[in-house]
């Protein structure tokens, strides 16, 4: 359902010897580690169903929902390069507790949250802490197991990001619906609470601790330009139904052009001082990588922003409840799954193949999606969920190899940096793509309806959004036959 995490960590230098453990402390440290990537792959997507809860409740307008929502993916984003490499430096238990215990709080800063605007910035600040947190979930894992284990380890982990892509919509839908204790769309936020403590409770017990030998520096600067660019370039976009294209949203343009540009001057400076950069600029001049990151944006750019707008469409536009919409979209998640462990199998002989089917697959299951609403009355269940399974089978063929596919054409010195930054740009990806797709979709509902907007407008709007979407998963298929054939067998990020 969200970019696959499983390349998060970053850059890696040289472990120091590490500290392998067994038996059932061994079988606690992964619970702990597993549940974490669990709550973090799950709040991905659980608020995309809440939304329209959320909007209604506080009187969000349509730019603040898609704040809610991106502000987390690009924060996560912006943090996971830095995240990893905090943790090879100062220990990757340390910096996994401190995550934990910050995503804690945030969760519950953002239930309690009473307006808009400080919800936006309690999710912001819940994606940094994530983008502590998650890198350090592999490396504890790699340090912590003997190679044995490790194979079992991370088979578990891909298990947890099977069962989140079901669990988030559906959890979303229980959660809302049930109303415990009154707090309605808040337990989403508030059920993190409980979880970490225990975590960090039996994460301070049986988690070793282990750090890289490598000692270089940290590029803050580097990620703070980074990420002060994009958001330049996303607010202008997102705020154009409140703004409208004044010359105030114009100078955000060209201010973010600016920062993005000063971003890779400082990093190919820093380069050239033999420093380690959040970005180095001479990764460009690697075909396979610059194709790739193309093709990531394209591809991640469609998912995020069409869960929120379907999300929208089903609740306001049909009136179905919260629950109704995670029963809708399971399909997708149960699609996902049965064609993932295909496509990792089989990405070792086939990956550009793969890869180029998943995205055409699923901007088939698009057009069929078009089809079934455009009927004029409210769609049925199974025709809703023939499509979304369809779209479910073609992200599971791609989405999980398609990082690996990119760095088979990346030079194995270079493969830890480039899967890093290809991991960031996915979220990245999605959070442009909430912001455009979400931006079309929002305008479109307003600007064909002379009053208060109906179940006609949202059905147009989302009529819109799946053309434009089919054309993305198209282009992205285009640029994928540039792509390496296979994926790399073996990349130690």
């Amino acid at each position: 359902m969200t970019a696959p995490q499983a390349s998060r960590e970053g850059t890696r230098g040289p472990d120091a010897p590490p500290a392998l453990i067994s038996g059932a402390g061994a079988s606690l440290a992964l619970l702990v580690v597993l549940f974490s990537s669990f709550m973090d792959l799950v709040d991905a997507t659980i608020v995309t169903v809440a939304a329209p809860a959320i909007a209604r409740d506080m009187g969000a307008g349509d730019a603040q929902i898609q704040w809610m929502i991106a502000a987390y993916t690009l924060a996560l984003g912006a943090g996971l390069i830095t995240g990893g490499r905090l943790g090879d430096q100062f220990g990757r238990k340390r910096l996994f507790m401190i995550g934990l215990a910050g995503f804690m709080v945030t969760s519950a800063l953002c239930a309690v949250a009473v307006t808009p605007g400080t919800l936006i910035g309690m999710r912001a600040a819940q994606g940094l802490t994530a983008g502590i947190m998650v890198p350090q979930v592999f490396g504890v894992i790699r340090a912590s197991f003997a190679p044995a284990e490790r194979a079992k380890a991370f088979g578990a982990y891909g298990a947890v990001q099977g069962l989140a892509a079901v669990a988030g919509p559906l959890l979303g839908g229980l959660l809302v619906e049930a109303d415990l204790f009154g707090l309605g769309w808040r337990t989403i936020f508030w059920i993190n609470v409980p979880i970490s403590v225990l975590a960090l409770v039996i994460g301070a017990k049986v988690l070793p601790e282990s750090r890289s030998a490598s000692t270089a520096r940290l590029d803050l600067v580097g990620a703070l330009l980074a990420a002060s660019g994009i958001l330049l370039l996303l607010l202008p976009i997102i705020q154009t139904e409140t703004w409208g294209w004044t010359a105030a949203s114009y100078a955000l343009l060209a201010a973010g052009i600016i920062m993005l540009t000063i971003f890779l001057a400082y990093e190919r400076g820093l380069a050239g001082r033999r420093g380690e950069p959040v970005f180095d600029p001479a990764l460009l001049r690697i075909r396979a990588f610059a194709i790739g990151l193309s093709a990531s944006l394209l591809f991640f750019g469609g998912i995020g922003s069409f869960f929120l707008t379907l999300s929208v469409y089903l609740q306001v536009g049909t009136g179905r409840t919260a629950w109704d919409t995670g029963l809708v979209i399971l399909p997708y998640a149960l699609g996902s799954i049965i064609t993932s462990g295909l496509g990792v199998a089989l990405a070792a002989r086939a990956g550009r193949a793969l890869l180029i089917t998943g995205s055409l697959t699923i901007a088939a299951s698009q057009l069929v999606l078009l089809a079934v609403i455009r009927g004029g009355s409210d769609p049925g269940y199974w025709l809703l969920a023939l499509a979304l399974f369809i779209g479910g089978l073609g992200l599971g063929l791609a989405a999980p190899i398609l990082v690996n596919v990119v760095l088979a054409g990346v030079p194995g010195r270079n493969a830890g940096a480039a899967g890093g930054v290809l991991s960031t740009v996915n979220q990245i990806g999605g959070a442009i793509g909430i912001a455009v797709l979400g931006t079309i979709f929002f305008a479109a509902v307003t600007g064909s309806s002379t009053g208060t907007p109906g179940p006609a407008d949202y059905r147009h709007a989302l009529t819109i959004v799946l053309v434009v979407s089919a054309v993305l998963y198209v282009v992205a298929a285009l640029v994928m036959l540039a792509l390496p054939k296979t994926a790399a067998e073996h990349v130690d990020q």
